[in-house]
């Protein structure tokens, strides 16, 4: 897989990741003790939705795009309201011409007591990245290996944190790298919510990917996917997914009631579907 992405802020793959850190993230606020979000992966931060890059997929006018111009009604809205806000901060007037990565989206999530630490080791990206923050102070921006990061900033001094790890899939062996970096962050910080994420493209490799997860006897995980299309054709990108680890007792069910609007308008063909399960692998349909 390869998943550079400039080329692909705001897609369909963007919502579902971003919409569920926002509903995680704003679990945590629940509580007044201060907690702390690291994405191990960050990116830029922000990202031009006018420039070549995007404009030569127009992927985010099949994501962010669709969800914008059909809006989810009542209960569904609600649980979406956050993201879409984070999404719009950046975009005053309404026409959408920018759309935030997720260090961004988690920055203007968060409280004046929370944190954020965001890692971004590509050379260029780090330095828009720390630009993006330079002067919050709430902010601390690393240039490390992400897996490097993942275990050298466990466990987090407030022991409350949201960690996200999402890697480009630039380069092979990223899914292998993800669960033996999930198992040590685990050694170090048990009690953490991890977020991992995955783009699907055909099916085998992601099962084996699950499988190796549920190989580590997790107690509390949940598995959510989207498919806009049969994961018929290796070549594209069909779906995307995230494991949760100790995901809020709320997730499940606000999640499930978003999915099938979501799904509805992000579909780029038939047989579109969604899977929500507190299991690993999960049982798709």
């Amino acid at each position: 897989m390869n998943y550079r992405h400039v080329y692909h802020a705001g897609n369909f793959a963007d919502v579902l990741k971003h919409l569920v850190l926002t509903l995680v993230i704003e679990h945590m606020k629940l509580k007044p003790a201060p907690f702390r979000v690291i994405d191990t992966h960050a990116g830029v931060g922000l990202y031009d939705l006018t420039s070549v890059e995007a404009a030569k997929t127009g992927e985010w006018q099949g994501g962010i795009g669709r969800l914008l111009a059909d809006p989810l009604p009542d209960d569904a809205g609600a649980i979406v309201a956050p993201y879409l806000h984070a999404v719009g901060a950046g975009n005053p007037g309404g026409t959408l011409t920018s759309y935030p990565g997720s260090p961004l989206i988690a920055r203007r999530l968060l409280r004046g007591q929370d944190v954020l630490v965001a890692n971004e080791l590509h050379p260029e990206d780090h330095a828009s990245l720390a630009r993006l923050f330079a002067r919050d102070s709430q902010t601390k921006i690393l240039n490390l290996d992400g897996w490097t990061a993942l275990k050298s900033l466990l466990p987090p001094k407030e022991r409350r944190a949201v960690v996200l790890v999402d890697p480009p899939f630039e380069e092979a062996g990223e899914l292998e790298r993800m669960t033996a970096g999930l198992d040590a962050a685990l050694r170090r910080f048990a009690t953490g919510t991890f977020l991992l994420w995955y783009p699907v493209k055909s099916l085998r490799p992601i099962d084996r990917f699950l499988a190796s997860v549920s190989s580590l006897r997790l107690e509390k995980v949940l598995v959510v996917e989207l498919f806009i299309r049969p994961p018929a054709d290796p070549d594209r990108l069909n779906g995307t997914g995230l494991v949760i680890i100790n995901p809020p007792f709320t997730l499940a069910d606000r999640l499930k009631t978003v999915m099938p609007e979501i799904t509805r308008r992000l579909a780029a063909e038939d047989g579109a579907f969604f899977v929500i399960e507190d299991r690993c692998p999960p049982v798709r349909s």
